[in-house]
């Protein structure tokens, strides 16, 4: 694979950026987050974190960190019960004001992902993504994105690989600023959350995206 070679500001000044933003929003969302932890552990039955395996830059793979939303249910036959059976109030309420979203200031921290970049998708994706698809990875992933602010989860697949790309291509101070604006004002109207009825975007269908 032919990377898209990582410009200066996303190779120096951005990594440094990241690191003390990540830091002082940790310092200021500590109460948010320990009280997020508390009610997530008690609405969890004592697991309040969810961890997973993504991508991340290069397709190097980390471990995501996120406030737990959903129970690990299942039905008589052994099957995962839907997305929205399995997210519970408490849940929604942290996706729709993205609270969820805060424990990921410590993979930045790690410098696994950013604070503006494409979303860390799921490692089970990669294989079908076309080589365009691919150098949505060219960058570190961040906890939003171009497509985050541009509809979230209210977008079809295509157009969310689409933006990632361009913002790719365009990558730069102001764009992330931009971005980082424009997420502060979503999160606060709380808008483009929810994908229709099953609160979470659907899974990424290849054969629907001519892979």
């Amino acid at each position: 694979m032919n990377w898209k070679q990582p410009s200066h500001y996303s190779r120096y000044a951005k990594p440094a950026f990241d690191r003390v933003a990540a830091l002082v929003l940790l310092i200021v969302l500590s109460p948010v987050l320990l009280v997020g932890i508390i009610l997530s552990a008690i609405a969890s039955r004592g697991q309040p974190f969810f961890v997973h395996e993504r991508p991340g830059f290069r397709e190097q793979s980390f471990r995501l960190l996120k406030l737990r939303t959903m129970r690990d249910e299942v039905d008589a036959k052994g099957n995962r019960l839907s997305n929205i059976e399995r997210i519970t109030p408490l849940g929604h309420f942290l996706r729709k004001t993205s609270i969820d979203e805060i424990p990921q200031l410590f993979n930045v921290l790690a410098g696994h992902i950013s604070l503006v970049g494409p979303r860390p998708l799921e490692v089970r994706y990669l294989p079908h993504y076309t080589n365009n698809q691919r150098q949505r990875h060219a960058v570190l992933p961040g906890i939003t994105g171009w497509a985050q602010v541009k509809g979230r989860n209210s977008i079809s697949w295509e157009k969310k690989f689409e933006l990632d790309i361009e913002y790719v291509r365009t990558q730069s101070l102001l764009l992330d600023l931009k971005i980082l604006l424009l997420t502060v004002y979503k999160v606060l109207k709380g808008s483009d959350v929810n994908a229709g009825a099953t609160t979470t975007m659907a899974p990424f269908a290849p054969k629907l995206q001519g892979c």
